[in-house]
């Protein structure tokens, strides 16, 4: 074989290899403006895309061929490849886009201005749109809207106030506040039970997932609370309908919570601050981001314990990939 017929093959088993790997997974680096794009087998960072100023969150569009960062100070979303990793666009004027969830029936584009204190609702045209999003409501909040979730039936949506202590209900329907009631300290992420008779908030400033029940009240009762560990910050749902995880960022711990028994299954360790989760489909291994270590971790769920790091950029918060668990 000559040399350009080895260099056609050569290039051709790349190109296939490349196909055959598994989609990346994106950590968003806070600090520095910036996405790693991480390979596994071997687990390393490939490259970084850079994104606006303070890239927190990210969620998938409703075709499922872009993955959307929100860029907090830089007002802007950067739209992504979830398979490439090549960059589609950046969406200028979305202000302060902290946290984003869109409506079940993608009706709805929410954001939480973490610092401008409001919450916006959006109208999604669809990517090949000239402005993708529409703002049709502006809904003012308390102090520092962190963390979002919409119900199933994309009517209700739930935000936290991170520095009021506060959780508020907006019925989509009417962009109307239904409720507001006092938490705990420094509330973060919100997850509501696949039964919808159950909110779980997260207590940053504490170290506690406090329980409030939702169905057959006007406004939500306090139901409990689960002690995980410092710092309860983040959800992550094992798609499974029992069990959800928590991350308790200052106590360096990943706690499972059976939601049937009502009780902590299972504690796993997880160094450096561990914040945002992301589940692989083989249903063992989770990746979470240890925000003050500048790594993405990976945990063998059965083997209970770290078995690889990546270092990745300052402060990364958000982790995803497309090759994940159900969420719900």
């Amino acid at each position: 074989m000559g040399f350009w017929g080895l260099g056609a093959l050569v290039l051709s088993l790349c190109g296939a290899a490349m196909a055959n790997a598994p989609p990346p997974v994106f950590v968003l680096n806070s600090m520095d403006a910036s996405v790693s794009v991480v390979d596994r087998n071997p687990w390393r960072e490939r490259t970084r895309i850079q994104t606006g100023k303070e890239p927190h969150h990210l969620y998938l569009s409703p075709d499922e061929k872009s993955l959307i960062v929100a860029n907090a100070r830089a007002d802007s979303l950067t739209f992504i490849d979830p398979v490439s990793a090549a960059v589609q666009r950046t969406v200028q004027g979305i202000a302060d886009p902290y946290h984003l969830r869109f409506s079940p029936d993608m009706k709805w584009f929410v954001t939480a201005a973490n610092r401008l204190n409001h919450v916006d609702l959006y109208r999604w045209h669809g990517m090949a749109a000239e402005q993708p999003l529409e703002l049709v409501k502006r809904i003012p909040t308390a102090r520092t809207p962190s963390h979002l979730f919409i119900d199933d039936a994309s009517q209700r949506l739930y935000a936290s106030m991170q520095d009021s202590d506060e959780l508020l209900c907006v019925d989509l329907g009417t962009q109307k506040v239904l409720w507001k009631v006092a938490v705990g300290k420094t509330p973060a992420d919100v997850y509501l039970t696949p039964d919808e008779r159950y909110l779980l908030v997260g207590l940053t400033g504490d170290r506690f997932v406090q329980v409030w029940q939702l169905r057959g009240a006007q406004t939500p009762v306090y139901a409990g609370r689960f002690h995980t560990g410092a710092g309860a910050h983040s959800f992550r749902s094992l798609g499974d309908g029992r069990h959800v995880l928590v991350s308790n960022r200052a106590g360096n711990t990943i706690s499972k919570l059976d939601l049937k028994d009502w009780r902590i299954a299972d504690q796993y360790p997880a160094p450096g601050g561990p914040d945002d989760m992301e589940l692989l489909k083989d249903g063992r291994t989770l990746l979470v981001t240890s925000r003050w270590a500048r790594k993405l971790t990976v945990i063998d769920m059965v083997e209970r314990k770290v078995v690889a790091q990546v270092r990745v950029g300052r402060s990364p918060h958000g982790v995803w990939t497309l090759d994940h668990l159900p969420r719900r």
